[in-house]
């Protein structure tokens, strides 16, 4: 049987089409990929009780990459996450974009959360858990000494945090205090702070963010 020319030009258009829409659509994930993360759409209210969501700042494993003493973002990420899943819940991360003060993070997270409970970080490491029905400078545990944080220490933040989404006593973490580490670091947190500042955009709404392997 005779292929007719026409339909064989017809058809070779239309692959061509179709591995272009392929091409354009890898092109357009790729792209949505920010820094550790790769962007999953607008974040929305949980549903599931077990859920606990993490809100990262808006220069979070972007224009930053480690907490004000060194430690890795996609780390204390790991850190966080798998504390939340030792307790048997379920971590979900939101990047927020209209606030650097980890407060608000911490609470838009809470609301965004299934459980109703959020953890809030901000890029020097500042971390907070928050549930949605308090008022946003009020808080469950606040861990502002972020220089004398560590991966244990995310951990446990985690941990604490799915307990308190489980609803069962909770003991609150105990951090080292050490009053030379505010002189010691003041100057670089003041600069974290702005570059975190300047990433703000109030007119973007919370992104759901998946960590990338690796």
């Amino acid at each position: 049987m005779q292929i007719d020319e026409r339909l064989l030009k017809e058809i070779t258009r239309l692959v061509i089409e179709e591995l272009s829409k392929v091409n354009n659509s890898e092109a357009k994930n790729k792209d949505r990929c920010i820094g550790y993360f790769r962007e999953i759409g607008p974040a929305k209210k949980g549903q599931d009780i077990r859920e606990v969501v993490i809100g990262i700042g808006p220069a979070f494993g972007e224009s930053i990459k480690h907490t004000i003493n060194g430690i890795e973002h996609k780390d204390v990420i790991k850190e966080i996450m798998a504390g939340i899943e030792e307790e048997g819940m379920i971590p979900r991360i939101v990047k927020i974009y209209k606030t650097s003060d980890v407060a608000f993070i911490g609470k838009e997270a809470a609301i965004l959360s299934g459980s109703g409970i959020g953890i809030g970080i901000q890029s020097k490491g500042t971390a907070i858990i928050h549930q949605k029905d308090l008022y946003p400078l009020t808080n469950l545990e606040l861990f502002s000494q972020a220089p004398l944080l560590t991966l244990k220490d995310y951990r446990d933040i985690g941990k604490n945090a799915a307990r308190y989404a489980k609803g069962v006593i909770v003991k609150p973490i105990s951090i080292r205090n050490d009053f030379m580490s505010r002189p010691k670091y003041q100057v670089k947190a003041a600069v974290m702070h702005i570059k975190e500042t300047e990433k703000i955009n109030k007119n973007y709404a919370p992104i759901e963010l998946k960590l990338l392997k690796g």
